[in-house]
């Protein structure tokens, strides 16, 4: 029973481990050469994983209270096309510099907003946090779609070119990658070694209890969702500076893997487990397995194929380790 409780918990260390090896003996068998050595393969990769792994990070902590978030992917795609209309009004009368920094405030301030409201919805007027994200996912496309004239906002900003596209420490990591180790270290510290994090799963394992133990619920729920709507914006920044555009539906390919990334990493459906660690195990496990099916030439189209079995044994893993807790503390009691 220890065992499988073990090795129902490492699962997603142990499924990345096997389809990197499988992916690398392939390129050997097939091509002669390595998968995962190859410095382009591993930048493409890392790439891949950052872009989800953005939208994941702040959905880490709402699935851990118990709740989700289904606007992040046109929170991402607001943030984009702001930061994009921003620096091209502001091109001809700044320094590129300037209005690289006034897009991603911009950026960010308005990204903020529907998670406030978000969080206010949920929190104050007790609106089931799927029905009113769902709806906040409606807001924000058409503001997206309205601030981009529905169309996509191209710019030539070279710093914005940079930070989307340049590389640090000899030329070999990617700026977005960087950015996204240092957000992931910040949020690991603060849900992991702080009174918020521990707060995020006593509201996620019992709420009830979380009110009696005297837990600010209302602040604690508009904070983790105006996170949530921080890391999907960053994702929409990374966007438009990588591809030079901002679209209203940057995000939107991507909300479905955010999700299935934060489950893969060992979030519970219930809410109260989860960690960031294993979030970004879970954004690797896809970004390696879309990048590896390309890699093999299967149609791009099996890759939502692959993703939705992932998440499917995702789900029955965690069934599974529920079953197994309790029938390890039934062994105990007894």
């Amino acid at each position: 029973m220890r065992i499988l409780r073990l090795l129902t918990g490492a699962w997603s260390w142990l499924f990345l481990l096997f389809i990197l090896i499988f992916f690398e003996v392939w390129s050997h068998v097939t091509y002669g050469r390595t998968f995962f050595g190859n410095i382009f393969n591993a930048q493409s990769i890392l790439l891949a994983a950052t872009q989800i792994l953005m939208m994941a990070l702040g959905l880490t902590f709402i699935i851990i209270s118990a709740g989700i978030d289904l606007s992040i992917g046109f929170i991402a795609g607001l943030s984009a096309v702001t930061m994009a209309v921003v620096i091209r009004a502001l091109d001809p009368h700044l320094a590129p510099g300037w209005s690289f920094l006034a897009g991603i405030s911009a950026a960010v301030l308005i990204s903020l907003i529907p998670g406030f409201i978000n969080g206010w919805m949920i929190a104050k007027l007790k609106v089931p946090s799927f029905i009113g994200t769902l709806g906040m996912f409606g807001i924000a496309r058409g503001a997206a779609f309205l601030i981009a004239d529905g169309a996509t906002v191209s710019i030539r900003n070279p710093v914005a070119r940079e930070f989307g596209n340049g590389r640090v420490i000899f030329d070999l990591v990617p700026i977005p990658v960087l950015i996204a180790i240092i957000v992931t270290l910040t949020f690991h510290y603060l849900l992991s070694s702080t009174k918020f994090g521990l707060y995020v799963y006593a509201m996620g394992g019992n709420y009830a209890s979380a009110v009696r133990a005297g837990v600010n619920t209302t602040r604690l729920t508009i904070i983790i969702f105006m996170i949530s709507a921080f890391t999907a914006s960053l994702m929409g920044l990374f966007y438009t500076g990588r591809f030079s555009a901002g679209a209203g539906d940057a995000g939107e390919p991507i909300l479905l893997n955010a999700v299935a990334a934060v489950f893969i990493g060992g979030a519970s459906l219930t809410g109260g487990s989860g960690t960031i660690i294993g979030t970004v195990i879970g954004s690797l496990i896809i970004a390696v397995i879309q990048f590896g099916l390309v890699f093999i030439n299967v149609p791009p189209f099996w890759q939502f194929v692959a993703v939705g079995l992932v998440i499917i044994i995702a789900v029955l893993i965690d069934q599974s380790r529920d079953r197994l807790t309790g029938m390890s503390g039934q062994e105990e009691g007894a």
